[in-house]
């Protein structure tokens, strides 16, 4: 046992932003006695400073006195983190075994993460003067923008932000400095959660079916206390008018809301129907936001200037002045889960967020996870439904479309040429849907059968063809689109297989004047390119939408009747338990973007594989059947969510390296394993080699998470003392949701 150095002085006991499990002991400044945790602190380390946590403060430390430097600087005078925000990071540190100082970070925008300074005030909010309230903007037609500006102004009831005055204007500063100078506005201060205006609603005139009602009901009563409950709604059957006016009572309670989202593309549209109902100051957070606009956020939410904060999974750890909700909308996709640095599930997080807090959780779905539902018929979960589409909209029909010996071009059938043809003819959209960007995922020879690879991955390189390039979509290594085939010099380069590139310059050449959209990560790469999109495809200006994943859900499109999903084969054979899951998530979400408003929808699937019991499932029982069928198989095969798993994975240049480790990794495992837990591997990774490293796994299951949890906890600081543990990469993935 180490020996304890004790003295009168205080020592702080400092997380830092540092892959490393231990804290590090710092002399305490003179005169610090009531230094609150979670406070950021500015800390020599080695030759440079750094900024990091203080978690505990102590009057010994393991270490010599004379060993310890003295902090540099305090950042905070009061700590940005209350107690629940630091008990649940230091949770979140425990559970997925990460190391505490970088569980920390993301809890802080990168600029306090970085910044030195003590922290600015959240920038200004501006209202109107007694004259500008009285004044008609009639005066002001000579001058357009002026006069735009101050009708806004009148048309609301509470100050503007600087947020809400960029989205309105990106130029408003200049409009601004007008009509400070002519005093029509003010510069007032940011309201706080308790001066906001007592009529929260701009606009309600929203009649709710019973089966909302009966949800809206179930969770308001719930407000001021944990539960969590599970809202399962057919796609169109109006859950987010339930979030809404879920949200309505909590901010008439003086409260904040935060409603995450799975993917950046959800939340322009939930932002636009938010801002459409509330008037109160509404945050966005997402990683397509600058920096300061990021810290700008998280300020105003944190010091109570903004009732709802709408972001993506990293927005879960903002720390609020007063939390009375938590929303999650899509609750069962993979992306709430991160899959690098500290590996959280935001859904369960959210989860022990709302536990340590007291306040409900709401997780929303068409197609719920199995773990949720799990949780659902047991109990656990309070379980809504809504079973019908809201209104007079009624659910889409589905057809398997058999493509086997049939003649197609560039994956379009003629049977799905013959229904887009007769859609358009009828003035309504299309929307088809293929989950493969580029123009073709291989590029063979068909002399040699020499096939186009990437140096660095297991992995073809994609075609590009509008770009001229060839592209590794794994480690983004590209190359000039070749004309000759490097390996026997023959110009018979075949591009093989579908992309949504190739497959757009086929509509394009069938239906010359038609506007075709594509919606993939290369066409909207752009900022502001999505949201432009999106409006023209609302605003009924799109003929046919082609897209991958980011339009499988949560998206309105009210006139797009004919939906296809142009392979749907491409799910059905994985080594992963998870695939089917996902495939008839999928297929359902997509589907749901069909027949929206009062036009009957169709939905198309075509395959080679119409006898398919998943695909056959889904089409004649439904999402929930399947869902039935799905855990009966899991818990007869003892997968989660009837075990709970762990994924150990390693990476380096040289294999043999990364296999002896995890072999290493293995034998400490058995020799700590007094309860059965199954230890399988290491084995090489489903694609073992990307960006030149050789990826291997090792996977740990058991039937009680404590069992499992107890295991981890012994064995990851063992880990850590592995001699070759210093020349690789190696991470713990607690309840992972890919084997990749």
């Amino acid at each position: 046992m180490a020996n304890l150095h004790s003295s009168g002085v205080l020592i702080f006991n400092v997380a830092l932003p540092i892959p490393c499990y231990q804290l590090f002991d710092y002399l305490a400044p003179e005169g610090a006695q009531q230094v609150p945790l979670g406070s950021r602190v500015e800390v020599p380390f080695g030759p440079h400073k750094k900024i990091g946590y203080l978690v505990g403060i102590s009057q010994s430390s393991s270490l010599p006195m004379t060993k310890l430097k003295p902090i540099v600087r305090l950042l905070d005078e009061q700590s940005l983190l209350s107690e629940h925000d630091l008990a649940l990071l230091h949770w979140v540190s425990r559970y997925y075994h990460h190391p505490l100082g970088e569980v920390m970070s993301l809890a802080f925008p990168v600029l306090l993460r970085r910044q030195k300074n003590v922290l600015e005030p959240v920038e200004s909010h501006y209202g109107l003067t007694e004259l500008g309230r009285t004044l008609s903007p009639q005066t002001l037609l000579r001058a357009p923008k002026q006069y735009a500006l101050l009708e806004k102004f009148q048309a609301t009831p509470q100050a503007l932000s600087c947020l809400l005055l960029s989205q309105w204007d990106k130029q408003w500063r200049v409009t601004i400095k007008s009509l400070l100078a002519k005093q029509f506005v003010q510069i007032v201060p940011a309201p706080m959660l308790e001066q906001l205006p007592n009529e929260i609603d701009v606009n309600e005139e929203v009649v709710c079916s019973s089966a909302q009602q009966v949800a809206i009901e179930a969770v308001c009563k719930s407000l001021g206390a944990f539960g969590v409950f599970l809202l399962e709604g057919v796609t169109g059957s109006g859950k987010t008018e339930v979030y809404m006016q879920i949200i309505r009572t909590v901010l008439q309670r003086g409260q904040q809301v935060l409603v995450l989202v799975p993917e950046i593309t959800l939340t322009p549209q939930l932002e636009s129907r938010f801002r459409q109902r509330f008037s109160v100051g509404i945050a966005i957070s997402h990683s397509k936001l600058t920096d300061k606009q990021r810290c700008q956020a998280w300020l105003q939410i944190q010091q109570g200037h903004c009732a709802i904060l709408l972001g993506t999974r990293s927005a879960l750890f903002t720390p609020f002045k007063q939390l009375g909700l938590i929303i999650l909308d899509e609750e069962h996709d993979a992306s709430f889960k991160q899959q690098d640095a500290c590996r959280f599930s935001a859904r369960d997080v959210a989860v022990v967020r709302g536990k340590l807090l007291n306040v409900p959780v709401l997780l929303g779905s068409a197609t719920p996870s199995l773990e949720s539902l799990l949780n659902a018929i047991t109990h656990r979960y309070g379980w809504l439904t809504l079973p019908e589409r809201a209104g007079q909209a009624v659910a889409p029909e589905l057809q398997l479309l058999d493509i086997r010996n049939k003649k197609m071009q560039e994956g379009l059938s003629e049977l799905l040429l013959t229904e887009i043809t007769q859609t358009l003819e009828r003035k309504e959209q299309v929307l088809l849907f293929l989950n493969r960007r580029g123009f073709a995922p291989t590029l063979i020879c068909h002399g040699c059968g020499w096939v186009a690879r990437c140096l660095h991955c297991d992995a073809n390189l994609v075609i590009h063809h509008h770009e001229r390039r060839l592209r590794c979509h794994h480690c983004n290594q590209e190359q000039m689109l070749m004309s000759q085939c490097p390996c026997c010099h023959s110009k018979e380069l075949t591009a093989l297989g579908l992309g949504t590139e190739r497959v757009e310059n086929r509509l394009r050449h069938l239906f010359v004047d038609k506007t075709i959209v594509r919606l993939d990560r290369d066409s909207t790469q752009r900022k502001g390119t999505l949201e432009d999109y999106l409006a023209k495809i609302n605003q009924g200006q799109v003929d046919i939408i082609l897209g991958t994943q980011m339009l499988a859900k949560g998206h309105h499109f009210p006139q797009v009747t004919l939906v296809a999903i142009l392979d749907v084969d491409s799910g059905l054979f994985s080594i992963d338990f998870h695939a089917s899951e996902r495939l008839a998530q999928l297929v359902v979400q997509v589907a749901g973007r069909a027949g929206r408003e009062l036009k009957a929808g169709k939905v198309i699937l075509q395959t080679r594989s119409p006898d398919h019991p998943l695909l056959t499932t889904l089409i004649r029982q439904g999402y929930h059947q399947f869902a039935k069928t799905a855990l009966a198989e899991r818990q007869q095969a003892y997968l989660p969510p009837y075990t709970y798993q762990a994924m150990l994975r390693a990476y380096a240049p040289d294999e043999m390296l990364v296999q002896s480790f995890l072999q290493s990794v293995c034998e400490l495992a058995q020799s700590l394993n007094h309860r059965d837990t199954l230890i399988l591997g290491p084995v090489p990774a489903p694609m073992a080699r990307r960006t030149g490293f050789y990826h291997y796994q090792v996977l740990l299951q058991q039937t009680k998470r404590s069992v499992l949890q107890a295991l981890l906890t012994q064995l990851i600081p063992k880990i850590a003392t592995l001699k070759s543990n210093k020349t690789l990469r190696w991470s713990v993935d607690v309840d992972p949701v890919d084997f990749y």
